[in-house]
């Protein structure tokens, strides 16, 4: 049956030895981050717990009726069991405990000391989980974004009769022509048809900044700055290009380097 729950860690306990069982749970009382303790006398028993109230880690023992251990795993599935720490009198089926998967292994008796370096795996194991959720979370939301809401990576460019994928990092600056944007990469000019303001949306603010209205640079390109006046510069590119920055866009730069010009 459940103790009373609190925030932390939900344990359920599998043993068809309540004294075996009552080990376990006093142990981990004395352990603060877990909260809900759910105790199981039996496979089936465990089974429909770990179905219905999913708990994050399970103590489990080897030997019980109706469903031992392994036909436990068995029946719920490896990849949705949580984590696992087999309880067994015999040490043969430490190997198998393995081979199913499990965290770690006790071997009644145990110790206090050997009980609390199990806990110190289920806790390194814990932190794993979580930072490895997180980056599948991550991985879905930025799988699940429509493709125009992130910065892009490449354009597509024709010019004469052929199509050119260019990587934007390898963009230097960006100026207006016309009503379309003039692409400069090394030197050389692409004629992308496309609105500058419009690319502007749709290019990355961590690595392109405007510094005019009719200005867009890579801040990788900028070799340095030259006063002009009246709190303009001219930006001098590694490509030997030079743009002026507006006192319109002044403020824009100094954001993206986090200081004053």
């Amino acid at each position: 049956m459940p103790l009373p729950a609190s925030d932390g860690l939900c344990v359920l306990v599998a043993d068809d030895e309540a004294p075996a069982r009552q080990r376990i749970i006093d142990l981990l009382r004395r352990d603060s981050r877990i909260g809900a303790i759910i105790e199981a006398s039996d496979g089936l028993s465990a089974v429909d717990i770990i179905q219905n109230r999913r708990p994050d880690l399970l103590f489990l023992d080897v030997q019980m009726p109706e469903m031992n251990g392994l036909e436990v795993i068995a029946e719920v599935g490896g990849e949705r069991m949580p984590l696992t720490v087999f309880v067994t009198a015999y040490d043969e089926h430490a190997i198998q405990a393995f081979e199913a998967n499990a965290l770690d292994y006790l071997l009644k008796p145990f110790s206090d000391e050997r009980f609390e370096m199990t806990m110190a795996r289920v806790s390194t194991r814990m932190d794993e989980r979580s930072v490895r959720e997180f980056g599948q979370r991550i991985l879905r939301i930025v799988s699940a974004a429509p493709a125009g809401d992130l910065p892009l990576d490449r354009l597509v460019v024709k010019s004469g009769g052929s199509t050119r994928f260019v990587r934007v990092v390898d963009i230097d600056w960006i100026e207006a022509a016309g009503v379309y944007a003039n692409l400069h990469i090394g030197g050389k000019e692409l004629l992308y048809r496309i609105a500058l303001n419009e690319l502007a949306d749709r290019l990355d603010p961590v690595r392109f900044v405007r510094i005019h209205r009719s200005a867009i640079v890579n801040i990788e390109s900028i070799l340095r700055l030259e006063p002009i006046s009246h709190g303009e510069f001219e930006v001098i590119l590694k490509d030997g290009s030079r743009s002026r920055i507006s006192r319109t866009y002044r403020s824009q730069l100094e954001k993206r380097l986090g200081q004053s010009l």
